[in-house]
C-alpha cells in the first residue's frame, strides 16, 4: 500500500460549498463537439478522485446544461479531437 495510514479525506474546501464537476466530451477532426454526460466528483484525497457521482445532482439542470455547452464550445474552439473531460 501506498496510503499512509489515517490519511484524511479531503472535500474541496477553498470555497464554501465548491464542488469538483467535470463534463465529458468528445471532438472529432472536423470540428464537431458533443458533451456526453458529467459528474461530480468532489470527494478527493490528496488531489485524486475517491468516487464520481454521475449525473452531478448538486448543480441544477439549467446550470450543468450551461456547463455543458461551455465544455462543448471549448472544445470545438480548441480543435479538440478524442475524448476528454472539461473540469
Amino acid at each position: 500500500q501506498n496510503e499512509v495510514i489515517g490519511s484524511p479525506i479531503f472535500l474541496m474546501q477553498l470555497c464554501k460549498n465548491a464542488r469538483h464537476l467535470e463534463v465529458q466530451i468528445v471532438g472529432d477532426e472536423h470540428g464537431n463537439a458533443v458533451a456526453l454526460n458529467g459528474r461530480d466528483c468532489s470527494t478527493q484525497r490528496r488531489f485524486q478522485k475517491i468516487f464520481e457521482e454521475g449525473p452531478p445532482i448538486i448543480a441544477k439542470p439549467e446550470t450543468f446544461k450551461k456547463m455543458e455547452k461551455a465544455a462543448q464550445r471549448l472544445t470545438q474552439t480548441i480543435g479538440y479531437v478524442g475524448a476528454g473531460t472539461v473540469e
